[in-house]
This record gives structure tokens, sequence and C-alpha cells, in this order.
């Protein structure tokens, strides 16, 4: 629709929108956290859904008790590799759309802890990260920029087309294979569909 008009047509008290817009406002703002803690930036994460900083604000009221019924995973905190098999049957329980945010840099890269034998370097290896958010740990007000910033991500995504979300499109993959432990190391050590090494030139 022509902006010009549907600027008229405001100011006469008549707001026109598409299905896409109302479909993408409405789960951007009530996006259901899992309850789902691993170390020291989870406590981060419980004080950003308490009254001082109320997370209740953006449509995310109670974290839920069940993958079944939550749509999004906070990983807040270092993941062990004792705990990523875990991590990656939550995940592929939670139901379509989901999304995933992780929170700390341990979650993102194993942060101080990356060089332990234990450590997974980054969730990302495992499960397909939406948002990111760095620190260690990194306070509530950054929690609640980067809950700004997936609901900016899913209002901004298309229903249709060759650029659909990944939960409309038949061909992506909705769950992804767990790890074992291997002797030494998790089995496989990654998913190569989501995570490949960065190329270094020297």
């Amino acid at each position: 629709m022509d902006q010009g008009l549907r600027s008229e047509l405001q100011k006469q008290g008549v707001f026109t929108t598409t299905l896409e817009e109302v479909y993408n406002w409405g789960r951007a703002n009530s996006v259901w956290p899992l309850t789902f803690g691993l170390a020291c930036c989870a406590i981060e994460m419980i004080a950003a859904s308490m009254s001082r900083f109320d997370l209740a604000r953006f449509g995310a009221e109670v974290f839920r008790p069940s993958p079944r019924q939550a749509d999004l995973m906070i990983v807040a905190g270092t993941v062990t590799k004792k705990m990523a098999p875990l991590v990656v049957r939550l995940y592929n329980q939670m139901p379509e759309p989901k999304y995933v945010i992780a929170m700390g840099a341990c979650a993102i890269s194993g942060g101080p802890f990356k060089q332990g034998y234990n450590v997974l370097k980054g969730i990302d290896r495992y499960v397909p990260v939406d948002v990111v958010i760095p620190g260690c740990p990194p306070r509530p007000e950054a929690l609640i920029h980067a809950f700004m910033t997936l609901q900016e991500k899913i209002e901004q995504q298309k229903l249709t087309g060759p650029h659909r979300a990944r939960h409309l499109d038949p061909d992506a993959p909705s769950e992804f294979p767990v790890p074992v432990y291997g002797e030494h190391d998790l089995v496989p050590p990654k998913n190569p569909q989501i995570w490949q090494p960065p190329v270094v030139q020297r």
C-alpha cells in the first residue's frame, strides 16, 4: 500500500497491516523461555525476570518448566561436554518455531574455561544460535537487549518465498543429532551442518 495513503488513513483512525506483520508481531511478543541454566550467567538471567528488570514487559511472562511449552532456549553458562548432549536433546524437544540465545562468553566460546578438556567451545557447534551476548557474565540489561534483538529478527522474518523463516522451510531440519560420549571427546565433536571452523589465512 502506498505510504501516503496509509498515513492519511491513520489520521482518520484506520490502520492497515498485512497478515505477515500481525503474525510476526504476535510471535515476537509471546516468546516463552525455557527454565534452564548452567552456571553463573543463569543468576543474571534469573535477575532479568525479577521485578527490577521485568522481562515480562516483552512478553516473556513465565519461564516454562518443559521444553514442550517453550520456544526460546537461553544457554546461560558454561556448557560442559557432559551436559552438551542434554542441551541438544532439550532443543530437539522444543516445538517450532524455536530460538536460541547464547548468553555469556562460556556459551559462545568456552570463555575462561575454553582450555579445559571438559568444556565445549561454544553451543553453536550443535544447535543454531540466533543471538549471542558477550560478557562474563552479561548483566540483565544485556539479556534484555538480546531479547529485543531477537524480537526484531522475528518481526523481519518472511512467511513465503526463498528467504522465509527456517521453521517454514520443509527442507530445513528441526532436530539435530545428539552427540554421544566417546572415548576422549564427544562424537561427533561438532555438527558440520551448523558449524564450520573459520578459515585461517596466513
